[in-house]
């Protein structure tokens, strides 16, 4: 196989999955690969699930995408010079922003997704109209641990087809120091509490976004992965 292109392996993939599921040969997520993210955790549930997926960086396969996924583990602005070193921001700017891509963010890849971070100085995607801030705990809550780790009950605020199925009450398994703020309340569509209330997930449209680990976090986040990739 290492001798074989990669785009070659991935027009192979399509056509199997094709074949294989009866789905079309259209329908494809492509997991964004810039160097940071728990990419391969993703790639197996969704090959749990049936959904046909492949990680790529290559601007070519990000082209015929049909969902999205940027993932991300580390600081800001490391992802977003990774994203800038690959030369991906504009190419995925131009699929999601311009041609309506269907996009899910994960953790550090859904923060990169606002106009910037309180952890970095580098701008952000500026996707929508929110910004990535650090808990800050008032003296009640002092002692809290940063970060925020481990399972938290997550209250679903605004019902969109993504979450339809999760199991309620909802728990989704959380790594993470920063957290979203929207400028607007619509925009909002899941909380947790670790020392108040926080944005957990966003939704502008076809741009969403979890600061948790659905790879993480079994039959809620299996449930929620089924749902992108279009599944009912």
């Amino acid at each position: 196989m290492s001798g074989i292109p990669s785009w070659a392996r991935y027009a192979r993939l399509r056509a199997g999955w094709a074949s294989r599921d009866g789905r079309g040969s259209d329908e494809m997520i492509v997991i964004v690969d810039y160097g940071l993210g728990n990419v391969g955790s993703l790639l197996n549930m969704l090959g749990r699930l049936g959904a046909p997926a492949v990680v790529s960086g290559e601007r070519k396969v990000l082209a015929t995408a049909s969902r999205l996924i940027l993932p991300g583990v580390g600081s800001f602005d490391e992802g977003m010079r990774s994203l800038a070193a690959r030369d991906l921001i504009g190419p995925l700017t131009d699929r999601i922003v311009g041609q309506g891509t269907p996009v899910l963010g994960v953790c550090l890849g859904a923060q990169l997704m606002t106009r910037g971070s309180e952890e970095g100085q580098r701008p952000g995607l500026g996707w929508l109209a929110a910004d990535t801030v650090r808990f800050v705990f008032d003296d009640q809550h002092a002692r809290l641990k940063i970060p925020h780790m481990g399972w938290a009950e997550t209250q679903i605020e605004r019902e969109l087809p993504l979450f339809a199925h999760v199991p309620r009450p909802a728990r989704f398994y959380y790594v993470h120091s920063y957290h979203f703020r929207c400028d607007r309340e619509d925009d909002v569509v899941a909380t947790a509490q670790h020392g108040y209330r926080f944005v957990s997930a966003f939704s502008s449209g076809h741009i969403v976004g979890v600061q948790f680990h659905p790879e993480k976090s079994h039959k809620f986040g299996m449930a929620l992965l089924r749902s992108f990739a279009g599944d009912s």
